[in-house]
């Protein structure tokens, strides 16, 4: 009795390795290793990139940008204005394409128009390195800027503003960078220049950036640091402790780069193929 009842559940749970045989292996489940992110054209050593576009798409992004529109002169007497019209702002075979044309269709004393763009109420940044890849336009009259404004509702001069890049046409080989607050701003802002060989700003791509921190702001071109600040260097309160938003633009006319004449050449474009944030770990 006992030898059957054996056999029997031998037989009932062979497959349960009842018989005195190797047991048979249970699979389980092997857990691979998380392959490594493939580099991306954006990375860039000892930084997180926290926002970055690449201008792929086939049009502007809205949810990156959004635009200020009208020819109020902009506190600098400008001959401009502003729209969100494909001939004056697109993308373009992976570029932003900012285009400054004469337009009989504006008001009189607006004899020109042009785009400006912002990340006002999407996105702004406190601290980090704020980089853009533009080509740039010239000619007498010709204005085109990347920069950033204060982002805590104080208005200008009192949010503070940070020119990463200015270029006049009439200075077609010199860029400016400059810092607003109250007691230093219009004509009184602390700034510096930077010369460059002939050709080199219209006739190809540089990047533009500054590297912002606590008590410190740095410029640099093409990777090159050409200009330092810090609260010892400005003649006022330095104001450079909240968030900022960025703006890119393309004027026409002014008081500090006076007005196109027979010499400036239409339609002008401002060629930009990134613009990218990034911040320390």
């Amino acid at each position: 009795m006992y030898k059957k009842i054996s056999i029997l559940l031998c037989i009932s749970f062979v497959l349960a390795s009842c018989t005195t045989g190797t047991p048979v292996p249970v699979a389980t489940s092997t857990l691979q290793p998380t392959a490594t992110p493939e580099p991306q054209a954006w990375d860039r050593d000892g930084w997180n990139t926290v926002w970055h576009d690449e201008f792929d798409g086939a049009e502007l992004d809205r949810s990156n940008w959004t635009f200020d529109i009208g020819g109020n002169g902009w506190g600098n007497a400008e001959w401009e204005a502003y729209t969100d019209k494909p001939e004056n702002v697109r993308v373009e075979e992976g570029m932003l394409v900012i285009t400054a044309i004469e337009d009989p269709s504006l008001p009189a004393g607006r004899p020109y128009s042009s785009a400006r763009i912002k990340t006002q109420g999407l996105h702004s940044w406190k601290y980090g390195r704020i980089e853009a890849s533009i080509k740039l336009p010239y000619g007498q009259g010709i204005w085109p800027a990347f920069w950033m404004l204060g982002d805590n509702n104080k208005g200008w001069p009192a949010g503070g503003e940070i020119d990463i890049l200015e270029q006049i046409g009439k200075e077609p080989n010199t860029i400016h960078a400059t810092v607003h607050a109250p007691g230093y701003f219009g004509g009184s802002g602390v700034t510096t220049s930077l010369d460059v060989p002939e050709g080199t700003l219209k006739d190809d791509f540089h990047a533009y950036a500054i590297e912002w921190q606590e008590n410190e702001i740095r410029w640099f071109f093409d990777d090159q640091e050409y200009f330092k600040l810090t609260p010892a260097d400005v003649p006022d309160a330095w104001i450079f402790d909240h968030e900022f938003f960025i703006i890119m633009n393309l004027a026409v006319g002014g008081r500090w780069p006076g007005y196109p004449d027979d010499t400036t050449v239409f339609p002008q474009q401002m060629l930009v193929d990134y613009v990218r944030v990034y911040q320390r770990p």
